[in-house]
């Protein structure tokens, strides 16, 4: 069993403000699962738009936040340092679900399972809990690619 601090966490994705979705891995075991933190607050810049009266976390970024943290564990089961032309990417999203709105104050825990792995493609469940209570869920699978910068 493993953390990640923010820190760490900055050194395996690229993504940066207001796209790091990712606050701090809680746990994980390698090569089976992770479970990780997104605190969710109102200065995030979506909440200004989506909806200025009723501030909703769009559910695309709760998956996005999933799979980030499919990202991570990839990583951290491969060993893999992280460099500038290699990333962990999103190729599909299967049953996403929607069971709760996502709002500010929530502190979003991201739940992802390793289900299936053959030649740089991960399969994983994933489930985003507010508390106790189911707020999305998908199968996500991501691969490892190398990109040109």
């Amino acid at each position: 069993m493993g953390t990640l601090n923010i820190n760490e966490v900055m050194r395996y994705l690229p993504h940066r403000y207001p796209f790091l979705l990712v606050d701090r891995v809680l746990e994980y075991e390698v090569g089976k699962s992770l479970t990780a933190l997104k605190n969710v607050t109102m200065n995030e810049p979506f909440f200004q738009g989506h909806f200025s009266n009723k501030p909703v976390m769009p559910g695309v970024l709760v998956i996005e936040a999933l799979a980030q943290a499919t990202g991570l564990l990839a990583f951290c089961t491969q060993e893999q340092e992280p460099s500038d032309n290699f990333i962990y990417m999103l190729v599909s999203v299967d049953k996403a679900r929607f069971k709760r709105q996502v709002i500010p104050g929530d502190a979003l825990t991201l739940e992802v399972e390793v289900t299936r792995r053959l030649r740089g493609m991960w399969k994983f469940d994933a489930v985003a809990l507010v508390g106790d209570e189911v707020a999305a869920s998908a199968e996500l699978m991501c691969a490892g690619r190398e990109i040109d910068i």
